[in-house]
């Protein structure tokens, strides 16, 4: 039986420089999220409100307080500058980076 394919990892981009500080415009994540909205599976989307929504994967979320912006390394794939472009952004404004896994909501009981 094979082994089912590995998921992607994700990296989250915390808006949290080194030293602690709140990184700031308040609107970082959704700026970031919005210039990487092009870069999806399948590519960029046309027609009308095609300039509306965010890849999948690359998608702005607030997590404990701490605004966020989930990056699927499946980016890289799609489009490798544009995944040096977030992990460099992160590096060049000394945000907190972790790697983990973004887990479902759970159902309500």
């Amino acid at each position: 039986m094979p082994l089912p394919a590995a998921k992607p990892r994700q990296i989250f981009i915390q808006g949290v420089t080194r030293d602690g500080r709140t990184f700031r415009p308040s609107d970082w994540a959704e700026r970031l999220c919005g210039v990487m909205s092009p870069f999806r599976p399948g590519g960029a989307r046309t027609g009308v409100g095609a300039h509306i929504g965010y890849s999948p994967l690359c998608v702005p979320r607030v997590i404990n307080g701490v605004k966020c912006v989930i990056v699927s390394e499946a980016l890289r794939a799609v489009e490798p500058m544009a995944w040096d472009f977030v992990l460099n952004f992160a590096r060049d404004n000394e945000l907190q980076t972790v790697e983990a896994c973004l887990l479902p909501d759970e159902p309500p009981d």
